[in-house]
């Protein structure tokens, strides 16, 4: 059921990073982003995918993982991605792509919890670095970086406490939580 896909699908942020993800399932999953809904439909997102291991170095180094977890500063040796996708918009196409990036994420994410994977989507990117470490041309903005692998961490989906906090944590065998509002809060009537 569609439902339990969703569920299925957390904001993973430490993998089994021996499990590789191979370039076809990478493209399939791009695939699933292309076919996905654009704002008039002027399909300006591109795509780098990459599941070796020197690029994927190269990407990790850009990123900055959970800032809620102030004692955690990311996935060591054995728990990175070991794989991304990094979303782009195309400037010649369109000045306007955000909203068709979060399409394609989701479409993505989705994707890969139906084939087995998990994800994380990253905002929180040295743009600077990974522009110029990946060589990207300045026509493109970099948006999102998809990180992908096989989830090793357990994600757990909670009511928000009484206090209202939402920032997600982890206890002290290492469960992920993640604080939802409830339905009846966010339907306004």
């Amino acid at each position: 059921m569609f439902k339990d896909l969703i569920l299925r699908n957390r904001s993973y942020r430490r993998f089994n990073q021996n499990i590789v993800i191979d370039r076809t399932t990478l493209l399939e999953l791009v695939e699933m982003a292309r076919l996905s809904a654009s704002a008039r439909n002027r399909q300006p997102l591109k795509y780098i995918i990459s599941c070796d291991t020197d690029k994927n170095s190269k990407i990790f180094d850009c990123l900055t993982w959970a800032r809620d977890l102030n004692d955690w500063d990311g996935p060591v040796e054995g728990e990175k991605p070991s794989a991304y996708i990094i979303i782009l918009g195309d400037k010649i196409i369109s000045k306007v792509y955000d909203h068709d990036a979060g399409i394609a994420a989701q479409s993505i994410m989705l994707g890969a919890v139906d084939k087995g994977y998990g994800g994380c989507i990253l905002a929180s990117v040295n743009r600077k670095k990974l522009s110029s470490s990946m060589n990207i041309p300045d026509i493109y903005d970099i948006i999102l970086v998809l990180a992908l692998g096989s989830p090793a961490e357990n994600v757990i989906i909670e009511n928000i406490p009484a206090d209202g906090d939402t920032r997600y944590w982890r206890d002290k065998d290492g469960v992920h939580h993640v604080p939802k509002r409830s339905l009846k809060d966010i339907v306004l009537e």
